[in-house]
């Protein structure tokens, strides 16, 4: 990863946080960042046997709104580390990642999101409600899981999820999760559509609108 000097705009950089293993990350800058200038950050998490460069159906939003896209890898080729049983390395992992993006661009603390489709949304969803005192939103594309280790903060969240969903079906996810989190005093924004299990671009977009508001 290039110093705070060399982040370029319009470019996409790898983290260079591995083990060695070929999983790593990476971060996308969109073109109208300015060095100096705070932008809204956006952590995008893969699915399950995903990849950061999963996440590339977000850059053409994160280019139209000016949000920097972070994209780690899980350190287990299959899933995130809660869906395989507990929390563990990816906690440490997608931590250090921010960490380092926040060292290298200039970024607005108070416009944070964590965000991810299938087990991606349910670890961004479970980890954020846990960090919420550093992500101000939570984004969960068909979540299936919501187990957050603690509550910090009163992030605003946004859940999505399609009426015929078989992988993750919405009686047993959503549907529950919104009700709980509510009741709960969360800020939730819930939108359900006629669909499966993949996330429709108009629902993303409706994500990132709601983020950039």
């Amino acid at each position: 990863m290039p110093s705070t000097e060399d982040i370029r705009p319009g470019r996409r950089y790898t983290l260079n946080l591995g083990s060695g293993d070929g999983r790593d990350g990476l971060l996308y800058v969109p073109r109208a960042y300015k060095p100096g200038v705070a932008a809204p950050l956006m952590v995008v998490l893969h699915g399950f046997a995903g990849t950061s460069q999963s996440a590339a159906y977000t850059f053409p939003l994160a280019e139209e709104f000016g949000i920097i896209i972070l994209a780690p890898d899980s350190r287990d080729e299959r899933t995130w580390d809660l869906l395989l049983g507990a929390y563990g390395p990816d906690v440490e992992f997608v931590g250090s990642a921010v960490g380092q993006t926040l060292k290298r661009c200039t970024i607005d603390r108070q416009r944070m999101a964590i965000a991810g489709h299938s087990d991606g949304a349910s670890y961004a969803l479970s980890l954020g409600i846990g960090a919420g005192d550093v992500f101000s939103r939570l984004i969960a594309f068909s979540p299936g899981v919501m187990l957050p280790s603690d509550r910090r903060g009163n992030p605003r969240i946004f859940i999505s999820h399609g009426r015929s969903d078989r992988t993750m079906p919405i009686d047993d996810t959503s549907r529950k999760f919104v009700p709980r989190l509510k009741a709960l005093g969360y800020g939730v924004t819930y939108h359900e559509y006629d669909g499966g299990h993949g996330v429709p671009p108009a629902i993303v977009r409706e994500a990132f609108e709601w983020f950039n508001r």
